[in-house]
């Protein structure tokens, strides 16, 4: 699907869910679908209706960044959004060179961050790196998995263990595709993404379902609720760390707890205990 095919899906999904009076637009009669109607966002972003046609039946071209900021102004788009539609609009060319290894200094990194279960992830999810911590509070391998598997992707929505201890795997499964669809327009000349986003919405009918919601975030921080089989429930919250050095890289992820709660000293035991039981086993 073109970039200007997206673009008209997503104006038309965000038009969809606003109503006259969220905008100040007086109400007549009765509507027979819910949404603004196209004249009304055109009358708003101060363009002919032709011309907003065009937009959302993905005929426009050279869309201009003022006409992109009118319309954004007009939908009541978030910055995630308004990023979203000007990346539509206005294809930037990416710079990803995926399958390089991760530097030794970033490994490095992560290894000497022995009480903060972390990793690094690519562009695609793709899980490049990680220390012992993460292993622990996880309970997975991440070096046994097959590359293709060792996705947060692949994780949410395909893998048992990792469904079963998310506390919301329904949230998170959100965000990730909210999150992948920014990704998508920011990254147009992705074709790896874009067969990995074409493969998910075959196989999986509730990745599609979040996808065709054209919702976009750029989730740089918040909280993943894990629950452990040994310690109990951890309440851990990441910040999301940007690797701008690395073009194969996007980020490093870390998680901690608030000092003095349960899920400290809960985690500080599991973490112990991982510790103790890899020195015996060295």
């Amino acid at each position: 699907m073109s970039d200007k095919s997206e673009m008209g899906e997503f104006l038309r999904s965000r038009r969809a869910r606003l109503r006259p009076e969220d905008i100040g637009l007086p109400v007549w009669g009765r509507r027979r679908v819910p949404g603004l109607r196209r004249e009304e966002v055109a009358h708003l972003a101060e363009v002919s209706v032709e011309y907003y046609v065009r937009l959302e039946q993905g005929r426009a071209e050279a869309v201009s960044e003022g006409i992109v900021d009118a319309i954004a102004t007009a939908l009541l788009l978030s910055e995630d959004e308004r990023r979203h539609l000007r990346n539509l609009a206005r294809p930037p060319r990416s710079l990803s060179r995926a399958g390089e290894p991760l530097r030794p200094g970033l490994q490095q990194l992560l290894d000497s961050m022995t009480h903060a279960p972390a990793y690094i992830v690519g562009h695609r999810t793709d899980i490049l790196g990680w220390n012992a911590a993460a292993v622990a509070v996880f309970g997975i391998d991440f070096a046994e998995l097959p590359e293709s598997e060792r996705t947060w992707m692949h994780l949410v929505f395909f893998d048992p263990h990792i469904r079963a201890i998310t506390a919301d795997v329904a949230l998170v499964a959100g965000h990730i595709a909210a999150d992948m669809r920014l990704q998508a327009s920011h990254r147009p000349d992705d074709p790896e993404l874009r067969a990995m986003l074409r493969d998910m919405s075959e196989r999986s009918p509730e990745f599609r379902e979040y996808w065709e919601t054209h919702e976009v975030s750029d989730f740089q921080y918040g909280r993943y609720v894990v629950h452990h089989p040994v310690v109990g429930d951890l309440q851990l919250d990441y910040e999301l760390l940007d690797i701008p050095a690395d073009p194969g890289v996007r980020a490093l992820i870390a998680y901690t707890a608030a000092p003095g709660t349960d899920t400290a000293r809960a985690l500080d035991s599991l973490l112990n205990a991982s510790t103790s039981e890899a020195e015996r086993c060295s």
